[in-house]
């Protein structure tokens, strides 16, 4: 049977009433007619004719026409197939009781050829729509599926290129450093990182591609590549203006699917405690001094530059401060403070300056999962508009 087809499948013990039916229906284009005489071979008859319309005798030995209409609708292959029953007799009772067992219509047989015909072609064509709708139905969660699978599996690459957690011992100017990185539902473009340039220079950076999605993720790990191998032609990367200039020159963004990102480098110089920095539209990172009180705000090391690859720059802005025994240092993405609340509200730079800092003061251990809490508990949703990326960096 040709799978554009209206195909009937009649279940009746007469064989006169099949014929009848047969004759009916024989002049209806593109019309497939099979017919089971016997109700026991009924599902498995359907199950081979696959018929996008089943009529069936009410009444009928061996078996209980209610019943088989009950075991239509248990059975996958005919749960949403349209079914005709007839009847020899014209009664509420058991219309009712035909329609409660799944029946899709009800007809007193023999019924008359024209609307015989109307009828099956109206529940064929509901059943086709409804097949081409489900395929429809699978195949968008089929794709879904995949591009979920693609998504963790990009996720698991950013990750993998993340550098480890640092513990104590593990370089002579650190007690440690850790970072957390929970991406939004849609993959973003952060990226940070870490690594010691010679025995003295320690370089720290974080950066945010703009927009979502595969695009901005596969350019984050580009250029998080560039930076950890030290790629740039001409560029000292113990110089941090120097990293961010050939970064603009590297990834304008007219090359680049009209993507930016924002960018702030460090290099700390172990021998005489001193951090340069530069940025590129990104937020300050945050000095909490070891030799202020405790509660003290940071010091802000901000960024003056405009956004890599957004246009030319002649020289991006190097800053430097030296670093006092037992200091911490925090670096961030926006997704870490540009929070929407529950109450409509947006949240303001001050106050997430002011939480970090009591965070630091009152839960020194636990600061950047405290943060990712609160900031949860803000938006009212564990899954935020922006990815989450924060490294925290102490000196000893």
């Amino acid at each position: 049977m040709s799978s554009d087809a209206i195909r009937v499948l009649l279940i009746d013990d007469q064989p006169m009433v099949g014929e009848a039916l047969r004759q009916m229906l024989a002049g209806v284009p593109n019309l497939e007619f099979a017919f089971c005489p016997d109700p026991r071979q009924a599902i498995r008859t359907a199950n081979e004719v696959k018929p996008t319309v089943i009529l069936q005798d009410l009444v009928m030995p061996d078996i209980d026409g209610l019943m088989l209409v009950k075991f239509f609708r248990a059975n996958p292959a005919t749960a949403d197939t349209p079914m005709i029953v007839l009847s020899s007799k014209e009664e509420a009772v058991t219309k009712a009781e035909a329609f409660a067992a799944g029946a899709n219509d009800y007809l007193v047989k023999l019924p008359d050829a024209v609307e015989l015909i109307a009828r099956i072609k109206y529940h064929s064509r509901t059943y086709m729509l409804l097949q081409e709708r489900n395929a429809a139905y699978k195949e968008v969660a089929e794709g879904k599926a995949r591009l979920a699978e693609e998504f963790a599996a990009a996720d698991r690459y950013v990750r993998s290129l993340l550098a480890k957690p640092w513990g104590a011992g593990q370089h002579p100017a650190i007690a440690s450093i850790d970072w957390r990185f929970v991406p939004t539902a849609q993959m973003g473009g952060d990226a940070l990182g870490y690594h010691t340039l010679d025995g003295d220079h320690l370089a720290l950076y974080v950066l945010d591609v703009t927009g979502h999605g595969m695009a901005s993720a596969l350019l984050g790990t580009t250029v998080l590549n560039v930076i950890r191998t030290g790629t740039l032609p001409n560029t000292d990367f113990k110089k941090p203006g120097e990293v961010l200039f050939g970064l603009n020159e590297a990834f304008p963004c007219e090359k680049h699917g009209e993507k930016f990102f924002t960018a702030w480098y460090g290099v700390y110089h172990t021998p005489t405690r001193k951090l340069t920095y530069s940025g590129a539209g990104h937020p300050a990172s945050f000095l909490f001094a070891g030799d202020r009180p405790p509660g003290t705000p940071p010091t802000q090391l901000e960024s003056q530059g405009p956004m890599i690859g957004m246009m030319p720059w002649p020289a991006f802005e190097t800053g430097e401060c030296v670093v006092p025994p037992g200091s911490r240092l925090f670096l961030y993405s926006d997704g870490a403070h540009e929070i929407h609340k529950t109450d409509g509200t947006d949240w303001a730079y001050p106050e997430f300056v002011r939480t970090v800092t009591d965070l630091v003061t009152k839960t020194p251990a636990t600061v950047m999962d405290d943060l990712h809490r609160q900031i949860i508990a803000m938006n009212g949703s564990p899954v935020l508009d922006d990815d989450f990326s924060i490294l925290d960096v102490r000196f000893v």
